[in-house]
């Protein structure tokens, strides 16, 4: 039987911290030395909150609060696993899983 997957995303914004470092940053290190397959930090352009309004670049922002997306593909065991310490890292900010089918490297349609 193939094994099931899932893809992880974390809403989080440039300013979130995690014990005074950058959350996005303690959430990769965390999903490595956890073991898992890999993970991606994806840095928005611009974004919004149901509790805030539209974040852009500007000249005048210092200190922005650009969306930023920690995402990780991974067997939903190791998922499953790691979740309570991702919940807990990332507090009350968006987590989103999602079901996935992997296509192994190599494979052509």
């Amino acid at each position: 039987m193939p094994s099931s997957y899932q893809l992880v995303c974390v809403y989080l914004n440039e300013a979130d911290q995690w014990e005074h470092r950058p959350l996005h940053l303690e959430i990769l290190q965390f999903l490595h030395d956890a073991g898992c397959s890999g993970g991606t930090a994806l840095r928005g352009v611009a974004g919004f909150t149901a509790g805030a309004g539209v974040v852009s670049p500007s000249l005048l922002e210092v200190g922005s609060k650009l969306p930023v997306v920690v995402q990780f593909v991974d067997r939903a065991e190791k998922v499953a696993e790691v979740m309570p310490t991702l919940r807990r890292m990332a507090g009350r900010r968006l987590i989103t899983l999602q079901d996935i089918q992997v296509v192994p490297a190599g494979e052509t349609g």
